[in-house]
């Protein structure tokens, strides 16, 4: 079948929408359409911005468009546009961070680990390279200020942001690497240093990060939190109205003991954040040449029985395989390659992610930034 226009608008007629079962073209949700060679582009147009079919419609889109043309040959992957004719709540407390900032957010989902060591960053980074592998507009800010490690994990130690002024502001510029747009407190502070900073400086740099960075259009924004609980996961529920959050834990009990008190934490009255769901990193180890045994040095599925006892969904389990340090190491993610081992679990955590969103957005009232009262 040729790639043009007319053909690429019979193709979509196949996708229906869930809420009515009738076609996304018949409902005029496909806008600005245009066919440049092998690149496809277009906006999907839906009521409010968190009708909870978005994801599995733009999924739908692409699958449809990649098996009528070829996966090899169209390009469309990062090319779809989600808008919506009406903003809900949750999207106008967004709005009021700024023009640029975090004003064309849509989700904000912050990533949080009881512990240090349980593979947090690694886990935020993968989700948010996998998302953008999807085809989604992503952005990361590594908001563990005293420990940043996003820098490493893209290949940028060592690079400066650019900023540019506009409307008599200065706007720092965000990295963007495999379709992810990112900043850290890395990148500003010699990467040797020791950070040494009191409460309010951390909470500072965070801010910044957020609201003085041109962010732009993003379906996701993931922050990356330090372990544990303090200044800066207050500071980010206080600054913008977080969609929701993800708890990283190994499956040992002490790891689980502090992924309780994460998921307390984000409940707790007055913050009462929905709590996505867990990932369990490290769930097992597997030898890359020998992908089908599983070792479970740190115990079996802590993970899935928190879930279970707490009533908070697992999101996925995240083999131990020596390729996913390589990647961080090297600034290569392992959801740069969907087809590995790691690729795929941390691809089904992503998705598996995202439909909670999907569902929270519709089952729940919008987030509401957070407002802490002295006494």
């Amino acid at each position: 079948m040729e790639l043009n226009k007319d053909n690429v608008l019979k193709t979509l007629q196949e996708v229906l929408y869930p809420g009515n079962g009738k076609n996304i073209v018949e409902l005029n949700m496909v806008d600005n359409l245009s066919v440049d060679g092998n690149a496809v582009k277009f906006d999907l147009i839906f009521e409010k911005d968190n009708d909870p079919f978005i994801t599995s419609v733009k999924q739908a889109a692409v699958k449809i468009l990649e098996g009528a043309f070829g996966k090899d040959t169209i390009k469309i992957r990062g090319s779809i546009t989600t808008k919506a004719k009406q903003l809900t709540k949750e999207a106008k407390v967004n709005t009021d961070v700024g023009k640029h900032g975090l004003g064309k957010v849509k989700n904000i989902v912050a990533v949080a680990s009881g512990k240090g060591g349980v593979g947090k960053s690694t886990v935020a980074v993968n989700l948010a390279v996998a998302m953008a592998m999807h085809g989604y507009k992503v952005g990361l800010i590594d908001a563990d200020i005293f420990g940043p490690s996003i820098p490493k994990m893209f290949g940028l130690e060592g690079e400066k942001p650019q900023g540019k002024k506009e409307d008599g502001k200065e706007w720092i510029l965000p990295f963007e690497k495999f379709g992810v747009k990112m900043l850290s407190v890395g990148f500003f502070v010699d990467k040797d240093a020791a950070l040494v900073w009191r409460g309010p400086m951390a909470s500072n740099a965070l801010k910044q990060l957020m609201n003085d960075a041109d962010w732009g259009e993003l379906d996701y924004l993931i922050c990356d939190l330090p372990p544990g609980t303090s200044d800066i996961h207050l500071t980010l529920v206080q600054t913008v109205a977080v969609t929701g959050a993800v708890i990283v834990s190994t499956p040992q009990e002490v790891a689980l003991a502090d992924a309780r008190k994460g998921i307390g934490m984000f409940s707790t009255k007055g913050i009462e954040v929905p709590v996505l769901g867990l990932i369990e990193n490290m769930a097992w180890f597997t030898p890359e040449e020998l992908p089908d045994n599983k070792y479970y040095i740190f115990g079996k599925e802590g993970c899935k029985k928190l879930a279970r006892v707490s009533g908070v969904p697992l999101l996925g389990q995240i083999p131990l395989v020596q390729s996913i340090r390589e990647g961080g190491d090297e600034g290569k993610p392992a959801s740069t390659n969907l087809n590995s081992i790691t690729g795929k679990a941390f691809e089904k955590a992503a998705v598996e992610m995202m439909k909670q969103v999907d569902i929270r957005k519709k089952e729940k009232p919008a987030t509401k930034r957070v407002e802490i009262k002295n006494k």
